[in-house]
């Protein structure tokens, strides 16, 4: 049992505890082999005899371990101790992608695509190392404190082969793709379904499907249209949406093939956002000729397959392990398939709503018989039945709580806390003071899968909703915000010298008064200053994408960019110089140019110096004393080392010192007490006490003289 303050593998400390799953728990350690702050992923006590969970457990850790890339929590060790298993990671600080946009309510477009373009290049570097992810999503998306986006958890992630991988494992019904909830194959196409959906939560702050149970979910995610993410929030570029539809398509064949074609749309997007340059096959282009990879050539047949009964279309239920039914020949139907011509290789949405039709009847069907005789054995009948008997993957579940009489706040952290998420209704109450909850639609006590969403009505007061303060905010964070309230927003748009452009300058009613729910809110939005100048900002310490990103946003472009040596390490494989300072006017899209540090020009330390006694830190020391002084580099490394000296001072000259600064001198030495002489009450002799030995240790920081090579 993990225990703050224990130490495991010899060298990992336990300090707290800073996340915990449905089957680890993660802890914030440090590695005092290495000197570092890391998280350990303990599997849960409970698991640990079991083996499916221990083994599954050990595959993230082989999944992950071979993946290094600035946009991936890097798998630093993994091992098992007294049945603990436990696998060491990147410590990252900061906060998940969901609660981010949670807190944000929508993220602006170009931050949506700047995150995106991260993610997609850490999804990118997995899968040149044939790996699949299958679980990305908003909560397995980490943002640290300095900016940068990783991608974390490959719990249910597999090494791909050269065909694609057969699983009934699904991630979060929210995110996963048709292929995945049907219980099919699920490939490199399936990860760039789930980062479309990924996206359309970035840019809208929702999900593009919803439902009471998790089926429902998966359902819509198989038969239903993609919404579009303008329908929510109309500033919504043309080429940022249909990059959402192309990433969200039902059929893998007609989405981005790879995820380095994504990042190159998100890209493009990011400069020119209104060009209309997303291709998505509308179909007919889907049946034509093509050369096609070995992958994409053995799909059609696993689909032929796939198709010869409605079971195994939708395939929701957890067995998923269907088995081709021979014909009176002798062949199986996908064989008399391969036998056919190659005309029905394409893409049939019209037969793809039809065996989807029949497919959900048929799980309606058998849901509604297992629940009856469950009902009738036990005399219970509980919905939450279905989604454990036919979803692909049993999920996490959690029991409600009862956050009636709560304050919103309060309800809020509560939910969160079990991993469920909300969705606030305002009413106007006089039994119920202002954002106190008055009920929620799902009953308390009820068991549900982690993620469902719980509609809370709160209570507005008698004199409506209080506002919120949205000066500062971009239009579209503030339009969520008080639509998120209740209300309804206008707008009008002023110059100002002070307030960003696209941000709110003042807003009417003001931030504090009440309104009635429902009641217009008019911002004033700020079109810039007068003049067309804009200002430089800062790029200084930041990567070149995120420099990229941040003078495309303020309307200027990269110039040229040179990497060059810089003293400073702490600029390693940043921005360290920018050709304008930081505040002036500029003509719009003037060139900046950048240089990148490729670190300091290699440096050598050494320590020439003559080492004193330590009389200086222990007064009682006394001359003679065999001490043993040793010479440390920061980095734990000995450099130096002469046992039991008695004369002061000893010189010390030690040269070629790589990668340290600073170090430390040690002088250890055992102190001998003088003796003392006491009266024996029994005889009344003096008596003679030795002295007692006691083992010191001094320590001096010291610091080395740097010398180039």
């Amino acid at each position: 049992m993990i225990k703050i303050g224990m130490l495991i593998g010899d060298r990992y400390e336990i300090l707290e505890k800073i996340g915990t799953g449905g089957m680890s728990d993660v802890y914030k350690a440090k590695d005092h082999k290495l000197n570092r702050f890391v998280a350990v992923k303990v599997l849960k006590q409970e698991f640990s005899e079991n083996t499916n969970f221990v083994s599954k457990f050990r595959s993230e850790a082989q999944a992950a371990a071979g993946l290094m890339h600035p946009n991936i929590v890097n798998v630093y060790d993994v091992g098992e101790e007294n049945d603990i298993y436990y696998i060491v990671m990147e410590l990252v600080e900061g906060i998940t992608l969901k609660k981010y946009i949670e807190k944000k309510a929508r993220l602006s477009v170009k931050e949506a695509i700047s995150i995106a373009i991260q993610v997609s290049m850490g999804i990118e570097a997995a899968h040149n190392n044939h790996i699949v992810h299958r679980d990305i999503k908003p909560q397995n998306i980490m943002i640290s404190k300095d900016g940068k986006v990783k991608v974390t958890d490959f719990g249910i992630a597999k090494a791909a082969t050269s065909n694609t991988i057969t699983s009934n494992v699904m991630g979060s019904v929210h995110y996963t793709s048709p292929e995945q909830a049907r219980g099919g194959y699920s490939d490199a196409k399936s990860d760039i379904y789930s980062l479309g959906v990924t996206l359309f939560e970035m840019l809208t702050g929702r999900v593009p499907f919803n439902g009471e149970t998790t089926v429902a979910i998966a359902i819509k995610h198989i038969q239903d249209p993609m919404p579009s993410p303008r329908d929510f929030v109309p500033e919504i570029p043309v080429s940022v949406e249909r990059i959402v539809f192309k990433c969200t398509q039902k059929s893998p064949d007609r989405r981005y093939q790879k995820m380095a074609e994504v990042v190159e749309d998100l890209k493009h997007s990011l400069i020119s956002p209104d060009d209309d340059f997303v291709t998505i096959d509308d179909g007919d282009t889907a049946g034509q000729t093509r050369v096609v990879s070995g992958e994409e050539g053995a799909r059609p047949k696993k689909k032929a397959a796939k198709k010869d009964s409605e079971d195994d279309h939708l395939r929701l239920n957890d067995t998923g392990k269907q088995r081709s039914k021979k014909s009176a020949s002798g062949k199986s139907k996908a064989e008399k398939f391969e036998e056919q011509d190659d005309d029905n290789d394409g893409y049939d949405p019209k037969m793809e709503r039809v065996t989807t039709a029949l497919a959900v009847i048929a799980a309606v069907l058998i849901g509604c018989i297992i629940l009856f005789i469950v009902g009738k054995t036990l005399g219970i009948v509980d919905l939450d039945d279905i989604k454990s008997r036919f979803g692909t993957e049993k999920s996490e579940e959690v029991e409600v709580p009862d956050v009636s009489g709560m304050s919103l706040t309060r309800a809020k952290e509560t939910l969160s806390d079990l991993g469920l998420d909300y969705n606030v209704i305002y009413e106007e109450s006089s039994e119920y003071e202002e954002d106190i909850v008055i009920s929620s639609n799902i009953k308390a006590g009820r068991k549900v899968a982690s993620g469902t969403v719980v509609d809370l009505t709160v209570s507005a007061g008698v004199e409506g909703v209080r506002l919120i303060d949205v000066t500062g905010k971009s239009l579209a964070e503030a339009t969520a915000l008080l639509e998120k309230e209740g209300f309804q927003v206008s707008r009008s748009e002023v110059p100002s010298d002070t307030v960003e452009k696209g941000s709110v300058v003042s807003q009417s009613p003001k931030a504090g008064e009440k309104a009635p729910r429902g009641a217009t809110v008019t911002l004033q939005i700020s079109t810039g200053p007068d003049n067309s100048k804009v200002s430089v900002p800062s790029v200084m310490g930041m990567s070149e994408m995120d420099a990229t990103v941040t003078l495309t946003e303020a309307g200027l472009v990269v110039g040229n960019v040179e990497e060059v040596n810089y003293e400073d390490p702490a600029f390693t494989g940043l921005v360290c110089y920018q050709s304008y300072s930081v505040g002036d006017y500029v003509d719009p899209s003037t060139p900046v140019d950048i240089k990148i540090s490729l670190g300091p020009v290699d440096l050598t330390y050494g320590y020439n110096a003559s080492v004193e006694s330590p009389v200086l830190e222990d007064p009682a020391f006394v001359s003679g004393t065999p001490v043993t002084i040793i010479l440390y580099a920061e980095d734990g490394q000995e450099l130096f080392r002469v046992p039991d000296r008695t004369d002061f001072p000893v010189p010390v000259n030690i040269s070629g010192i790589k990668g340290n600064a600073t170090g430390k001198i040690v002088l250890q030495y055992v102190a001998t007490a003088q003796p003392t002489t006491a009266i024996d009450p029994a005889t009344g002799e003096a008596v003679t006490v030795p002295g007692s030995q006691e083992q010191k240790v001094v320590e001096r920081v010291v610091a080395f003289t740097p010398s180039a090579q």
